[in-house]
């Protein structure tokens, strides 16, 4: 889990040259922002990705809480940081204008530490179901958590519509649960 130095971030121009195309005057406050500071701790993270990641050994028995508010916010790759903030743009630029823009900093911010709460429950009862110890190394970073729980809320703001997933067509308050699983099986790591 650690960035390659000395190489093109061809994903970090992806997405500069993505949010160019929206216009900064398009998107709204709080997703500009998250937009920002993600992109800033990509090129200067607070620390390497193995001290910041979220883990139920890490998180939980060695009470590494500051993890839950750095982990979200860091990204192991180039491409992991793309994939996150274009789904944020789109997603922030939806909601937020229905929510406006302080309860969605709020909603963002709950979320941030929620997803991490709920990741280490997830994996310490992997850990006591399938009595594997492993569960409780396994270290996450990034946003994916919270776009998550950014996409059912949009699915509850907007229902009755259909989303492609694949090229299936399947209604949108189910293509969450479809591309959590999609892309457990293409990248489970």
């Amino acid at each position: 889990m650690q960035r390659r130095q000395g190489r093109v971030n061809a994903g970090l121009l992806l997405l500069l040259y993505q949010i160019s195309q929206v216009g900064l005057q398009n998107i709204p406050s709080v997703t500009l922002g998250v937009l920002v500071l993600n992109i800033f701790l990509f090129l200067n993270p607070v620390r390497p990705l193995p001290e910041v990641c979220i883990s139920v050994n890490e998180g939980f028995y060695r009470k590494n809480w500051q993890r839950l508010l750095l982990s979200p916010v860091h990204h192991a790759d180039d491409w992991h940081l793309y994939y996150n903030m274009i789904s944020m743009l789109w997603k922030g630029i939806m909601l937020e204008k229905k929510l406006k823009s302080i309860w969605f900093a709020y909603i963002i911010a709950v979320f941030s530490v929620l997803t991490g709460v709920v990741y280490m429950v997830l994996e310490f009862m992997l850990v006591e179901i399938l009595d594997d110890p492993s569960y409780g190394m396994n270290c996450a970073v990034g946003f994916s958590g919270v776009l998550f729980a950014l996409k059912v809320l949009n699915n509850h703001y907007n229902p009755g519509r259909v989303s492609s997933v694949f090229g299936l067509q399947i209604p949108s308050k189910y293509a969450c649960w479809v591309e959590l699983v999609a892309i457990h099986l293409i990248s489970p790591g």
